[in-house]
């Protein structure tokens, strides 16, 4: 049976990929090469896979400086089931790893990624979802006035580079000659609490899971209508017939997972419900 290395061997430098902001470091998490030689059935192909570190319950460093959360702990399932491959975790500022992915410097993206039109022209997702997520309006707990996309115009807004709300601020202002202000960011969840409940910022687009994780203290609460619906995949280089074959295992153990009750589990473990389907 495959198995990861202890905590203390989670995260190397990568001085390539410098990150910014908070967090900013990235780094391997490596397992035993005796690891790879379980089965004797041939050889094992590493995959690196790029995560990150500042997304609370999804992919972070705990207390004891290991790397866990909802999706890393799901790809160590997948792992496990897949004696052809073995995993090795890179991680990154969230904002690179697209870039990372395209460069050949990791060969799949674990970060919660929504399917949405202007990745899927770019990039490759698994066919079978993990997660399923629903986008809303992130305010103060204290704001009664903001309730959709128009009465953020003229506002500030947070949102990280690359992902999927950024591209709902970006198509809206596209059609409404950049009504609002965009704030990238790559800051931990305290601080876009922090930038909120100041003023500095009106808002953040988040999914309905994920305020619970970014604000344990209810300092902050969803608004207006849900945005946009999406599953949330893994994301692959396109056109890439061995991406294709990576991705195919993925689906079925994903499968496996949902018809054992392993990833129910696991959503319910980490995201305090089980956010794995669109019921």
């Amino acid at each position: 049976m495959k198995r990861w290395l202890s905590a203390a061997a989670v995260l190397v430098l990568a001085g390539a990929l410098a990150g910014c902001g908070a967090g900013a470091s990235g780094g391997t998490e490596a397992k035993d090469p005796a690891a790879s030689a379980a089965s004797g059935s041939g050889e094992v192909k590493k995959i690196i896979v790029g995560t990150g570190t500042g997304f609370p319950k999804v992919c972070f460093i705990d207390e004891n400086g290991k790397l866990t959360g909802f999706d890393v702990e799901l790809v160590r399932e997948i792992d496990q089931r897949l004696e052809e491959y073995e995993f090795e975790f890179q991680t990154q500022e969230f904002s690179n790893l697209l870039l990372s992915l395209e460069t050949k410097k990791i060969d799949f993206v674990a970060h919660e990624m929504e399917k949405n039109p202007e990745r899927s022209e770019k990039y490759l997702f698994n066919k079978e979802p993990y997660a399923h997520w629903r986008n809303k309006i992130i305010v103060a707990k204290d704001n009664n006035t903001i309730h959709s996309l128009d009465d953020l115009k003229g506002k500030k807004v947070l949102t990280s580079p690359t992902s999927a709300e950024a591209q709902i601020l970006e198509n809206y202002n596209k059609e409404h000659n950049n009504a609002i202000e965009i704030v990238y960011q790559n800051g931990a969840a305290n601080d876009t609490v922090s930038q909120i409940t100041s003023g500095r910022v009106a808002a953040t687009l988040g999914a309905d899971f994920s305020l619970s994780l970014i604000d344990p203290q209810g300092k902050l609460k969803t608004t207006g209508e849900e945005l946009s619906e999406a599953d949330i995949l893994f994301v692959f280089r396109k056109d890439d017939p061995e991406a294709q074959k990576l991705a195919d295992a993925i689906d079925e153990a994903i499968k496996e997972l949902k018809a054992d009750g392993t990833l129910s589990k696991l959503s319910k473990e980490w995201l305090g419900e089980d956010f794995t389907s669109d019921n």
